[in-house]
């Protein structure tokens, strides 16, 4: 199994650019299956929850064919089905996405239960009340299975806004007899990329970064080319980075409108940037301080739906507080098991305490120092990365397949910025 070995400690100076959004992509690799004809996908990460989505869809009797570095194409004419692979479900938590097209499809579909990160309960229910509420049935056994003589349009308020329910919703909707109105729809930059796809495609969608969706049903849909925007997360991800350890970073590709919550809580931790364009410069050596409240209370730093602090940056931020002079509550909502990568942190000499499941507490500046890591999801591997490599001595990163699936050869970019980090095998 591979790991990271890293020396902290070196400053990092230069340019980075952060591949397709990984958000965007799996739900766009689920939407070739609404179509006969070909789909061309560019500016693809080439991550591992890509590359099983793309095998799903081969499993499924889709011609796939990787063009170019990040271009691939989809020709999804002769499907087999309704039954999607077990073992490559169990693979990727996005394997979800494949209900909704599948549904619209072929109506019918057999899915296993997805796999993904362990971060805490992560359920289901909202994507089959969604698909349900356009005329499925369902039978729960040791899969879903879903099927419907045809589906209409309706009016729906989905329980949670579900970034994952809200695309699976659409990707039904778009061909259901009659208008489909969706309320309580998520409205993250990758589900606005997924509507700009379905229209590419001919799908009639109104309310694209609103939080209600309103879909007029069409009998089929096209192929098209559609481009990937950036990863927002991998932007902050940077950001987080630049400020621990940075000499001066530009973090091309950063969409301000993307970014406009994550900027302000880092500017809570005291980080400055500055934008040019679409360039974020990130100035070197900063000494970074906690912004305290009126009164100087403590600031509290919570998650919530978009357009607010996304839960995928909670990791980054924390490790981020961890240089920055003062106190500062993270308050995570959404997940019960995300914050338990603090206990590696601590380890490593962080001054945290965990209140509860959704509560730490992070007291800075601390040194950190090198030591031996296991990451446990996506996210808090990119954060245990960032400790890692401005930490004091050796750190060793093993199950870093989970840092693969979200970052595209992260270790190759953090190499060009000056970091001292390899990746071997056991």
């Amino acid at each position: 199994m591979a790991k990271f070995v890293i020396d902290g400690g070196y400053r990092l100076a230069g340019e980075v650019t952060p591949s397709g959004n990984k958000n965007e992509a799996l739900p766009a690799l689920a939407a070739c299956l609404l179509t006969d004809e070909k789909v061309v996908l560019e500016d693809l990460p080439r991550i591992r929850d890509v590359e099983v989505m793309a095998e799903v869809l081969a499993d499924l009797g889709a011609r796939v064919e990787w063009t170019g570095e990040s271009r691939l194409e989809v020709t999804a004419a002769g499907l087999r089905g309704p039954d999607l692979n077990r073992d490559l479900c169990r693979r990727v938590r996005a394997s979800v996405l494949f209900a909704g097209p599948m549904l619209a499809r072929m109506r019918e579909v057999v899915l296993p239960p997805p796999g993904g990160d362990v971060i805490g309960r992560r359920k289901l229910d909202t994507h089959f009340e969604a698909l349900t509420a356009l005329g499925a049935s369902l039978h729960v056994g040791d899969s879903y299975r879903l099927k419907a003589r045809d589906l209409f349009g309706c009016e729906m308020f989905l329980e949670e806004a579900s970034v994952t329910a809200t695309e699976n919703a659409l990707m039904a909707a778009v061909l259901a007899r009659g208008t489909t109105v969706i309320e309580n729809a998520a409205c993250e930059p990758h589900v606005q990329g997924l509507c700009r796809l379905l229209s590419g495609m001919g799908a009639h969608i109104q309310g694209a970064g609103t939080n209600t969706l309103t879909v007029e049903g069409v009998e089929r849909l096209h192929g098209t080319t559609h481009t990937i925007g950036p990863d927002y997360l991998e932007v902050g991800s940077f950001i987080g980075l630049a400020a621990a350890m940075g000499d001066g970073v530009t973090i091309h590709r950063a969409n301000p409108r993307d970014l406009r919550k994550i900027r302000w809580v880092f500017e809570k931790l005291g980080v400055e940037m500055e934008f040019v364009g679409t360039d974020c410069f990130v100035p070197g050596r900063q000494q970074l301080r906690v912004k305290a409240d009126l009164n100087g209370a403590i600031p509290q730093i919570d998650d919530a739906p978009w357009p607010q602090f996304p839960t995928d940056m909670m990791s980054i931020a924390i490790v981020t507080a961890t240089q920055s002079a003062g106190t500062v509550l993270f308050f995570e909502k959404m997940f019960e098991g995300r914050m338990f990568f603090v206990d590696s942190l601590i380890g490593m000499g962080a001054s945290i305490i965990l209140c509860d499941p959704h509560r730490v507490v992070v007291a800075g500046p601390s040194r950190l120092y090198g030591t031996h890591l296991e990451s446990p999801d996506v996210r808090a591997g990119m954060a245990m990365l960032i400790a890692s490599l401005a930490a004091s001595g050796r750190s060793v990163i093993q199950n870093i397949r989970q840092i693969d699936r979200g970052y595209e050869r992260v270790d190759e970019k953090l190499r060009a910025l000056g970091a001292r980090i390899e990746r071997t095998e056991d």
